[in-house]
């Protein structure tokens, strides 16, 4: 009973702490001039990942180097499919182009770069801290683009005034409005991540399938309260951005510290070399043929994004069951639903080209 009076407190407290966020960041965009995007790809996606940082780096300092990993990999693997996939299923996402040309491209780049580091079965110091120096690089690009942009518009940037008039018009509110949000989104995530593992630990599950499905699910709460709350109204380039931006942190940001603090490294589980991290960059990659095709993220694609989300956790339970049915699931998704999925993305893409041309 106490495990479950947890769970449903987290859940509480991650709805009301998106349901802040998301307003104060909103309004703080306004008041600064900076674009709801800029805000979506930093504050509220460092924030809302703030539940994968604290987890992860808990993880690595306690030689947990499979918890670590997979609430990463898994994080973002959800991130795409899961929430992207609902967000549009409420309403039809609309992509922005900075994030078409830029955004998405570095978050392919980010996790093409974690494979390559991975690839000899240990994310080391040195390769933490060349994740960590090029997350604070992309911040402050971001920062200093958004300026940039601001000043050589032709409109005139939103100013203070522009905010509004109402109760969270005011700077110090907006601010605390975003700490609150964030630091109940942090106390969700840890009550709902400790009785899921808690429920986990009763079947029996490895850590690397609890922290591919469990902990990523859970940590990836705030992103999914935040992403639907922000889609519901109708801050589009938050719900979206926030989703891009915090799996571009998880591998720069999360890894890297986590990297950075572990005793020897984060050593890497050849099944998770051999089948989640690729999922991951696949998944990535499928980014871009959907925010290409008309710029807009419809709910035919994010029913698609649920779709395979579900195929892959099933495959994640039976992996973890030894399910006897694996092999036949497995050669079916591999050679048929997932080729298929690419298809029909390519030609999307080709015949949305060949429109504009």
């Amino acid at each position: 009973m106490l495990t479950l009076l947890s769970f449903l407190l987290g859940l509480v407290a991650l709805v009301v702490g998106a349901e802040l966020l998301v307003r104060g960041a909103s309004k703080l965009a306004l008041t600064f001039g900076i674009s709801p995007l800029v805000v979506g790809l930093t504050v509220v996606a460092f924030g809302t990942s703030s539940p994968e940082l604290a987890v992860s780096i808990q993880a690595a300092m306690s030689n947990q180097a499979d918890i670590t990993i997979g609430n990463v990999v898994g994080s973002n693997i959800l991130n795409v499919l899961f929430i992207l996939g609902l967000s549009a299923l409420i309403t039809p996402l609309i992509v922005n182009r900075q994030l078409i040309r830029q955004e998405v491209p570095i978050m392919v780049g980010a996790s093409l770069l974690l494979a390559a580091l991975a690839w000899d079965g240990n994310l080391s110091r040195v390769d933490g801290l060349i994740l960590i120096g090029l997350m604070a690089a992309y911040t402050a690009f971001l920062i200093v683009q958004s300026r940039r942009q601001e000043t050589a518009s032709d409109e005139a940037a939103p100013t203070t005034a522009d905010a509004g008039t109402g109760w969270d018009s005011k700077l110090p509110v907006q601010i605390a409005l975003i700490i609150v949000g964030l630091i109940l989104l942090v106390i969700g995530a840890t009550f709902l991540v400790e009785a899921a593992v808690t429920f986990a630990k009763l079947f029996g599950v490895s850590e690397m399938v609890i922290g591919l499905t469990i902990v990523a699910a859970g940590t990836s709460l705030p992103e999914v309260a935040t992403s639907i709350m922000a889609a519901i109204r109708g801050q589009r380039d938050i719900a979206v951005g926030n989703v891009v931006g915090s799996n571009t942190f998880n591998i720069l940001g999360v890894l890297g510290l986590s990297a950075g603090v572990a005793p020897d490294g984060l050593n890497i589980a050849p099944a998770m070399m051999a089948f989640d991290i690729p999922v991951m960059v696949a998944v990535a990659i499928a980014c871009l043929p959907i925010f290409f095709t008309g710029s807009l993220i419809a709910r035919w694609e994010g029913g698609l994004f649920l779709a395979l989300y579900v195929a892959y956790t099933v495959y994640l339970v039976m992996a973890a069951q030894q399910h006897d049915g694996l092999s036949t699931y497995g050669f079916v998704l591999g050679t048929v639903v997932l080729p298929l999925c690419g298809l029909t993305l390519v030609v999307i893409s080709w015949r949305e080209w060949r429109a504009r041309h």
